[in-house]
Parts: structure tokens; sequence; C-alpha cells
């Protein structure tokens, strides 16, 4: 797999780096931080749960099946972070420009975009007319990993199809999709 990595960062590494090196204003930087929050697991977790508990009809269904989604979705994260893990992009190019608190477990696939991706699919599925704000978002969640250091663009990737293959999953089962 370690192989694997390394011909995969060699295809990506211009594509994170002119990201990473060139998108770096101070206006972005904020953007980014403020939609990097949002995949993490206490604003997904607690936005699901809320609206599971306090919205009305099909809005309180979305927010219960991202709150499972959300939940499930990083069992197979944390699975594949062992199994095969990754160097993250600032730890194998040293001109990588880090944000605040950089993150020392494996990279792949990223756990924000994941979680981003199966809180916001719910309600895309229950509101398509949602889908040019939310998606934005969930696409704005992925950039900021890519930007601060974080993650190579197929770690989110592979975030947004697990995230949203596991929150449609989800979906089906609860009847919902």
């Amino acid at each position: 797999m370690a192989q694997f990595y390394r011909m995969l960062s060699r295809f990506e590494s211009d594509w994170f780096l002119h990201i990473n090196l060139r998108w770096n204003r101070e206006a972005l930087t904020l953007l980014f931080r403020l939609l990097s929050l949002t995949g993490g697991a206490t604003f997904t977790l607690s936005i699901s749960l809320a609206a599971g508990l306090l919205a009305p009809g099909a809005w309180g269904t979305a927010g219960w099946q991202a709150l499972i989604a959300v939940a499930a979705s990083h069992i197979p994260v944390m699975l594949a972070k062992r199994v095969s893990p990754r160097s993250r992009p600032y730890q194998v190019l040293p001109q990588t420009k880090i944000g605040p608190s950089p993150l020392r477990d494996p990279s792949f696939p990223s756990g924000h975009t994941t979680a981003a991706f199966a809180l916001l699919t719910p309600w895309m599925v229950a509101s398509p007319a949602l889908i040019p704000v939310l998606l934005p978002i969930g696409a704005g969640v992925a950039l900021s990993r890519v930007y601060f250091g974080l993650h190579y663009p197929s770690d989110t990737a592979a975030g947004m199809l697990l995230g949203s293959s596991t929150a449609l999953l989800v979906g089906v089962m609860m009847g919902a999709v």
C-alpha cells in the first residue's frame, strides 16, 4: 500500500501544492478555518442531533439520518487509517504551509470531509433545492483540508464518497431515500 500512496502522491503533489501555497491569503484562511470547523465531530454531531430533536417532519428525519451517518462513517475512516496509513502531505512535502495544530494521525481518508458529506447529504436528498448551497459548503470543507496541508486531494475525494454513500445507505435503511 505504501508504494500505491507514493505513486498517488507524485500524481497529485502539484495540485496539492498549488492549493496549499498559491491560494494562501488571509481572507481564504478565515473562510477555510470556518469551513474546517464545519467538518469537525463536535459540529456535525451537534447539528445533526439538534435537527433530529427539534426539526419537524422530513427535516427531523434528515437530522437523525445525518447523526447516524456521521457516526457510522467514521468506522471505515478509522479502519482505513489503521490498515493502510498514509503520511500527511506536510510530513512528506517540506514546503507545505500548515495551519495551527497539525494532525499526526494518518491522512487517508479525510475524516472532516467524510463527516461534512455525511452531515449534508441527507439535507440535499430531502430538499434538492439546497444542493447549490450545501454542495459548495462540503467542497469547501474538503478544500480547507488541502489548504491547511493536512490532506491530499484524493484523501478528501475518498471522504466525499464515503460520507455521501454512508448517508445514502442510512437513508435507504431508514426508508428516507
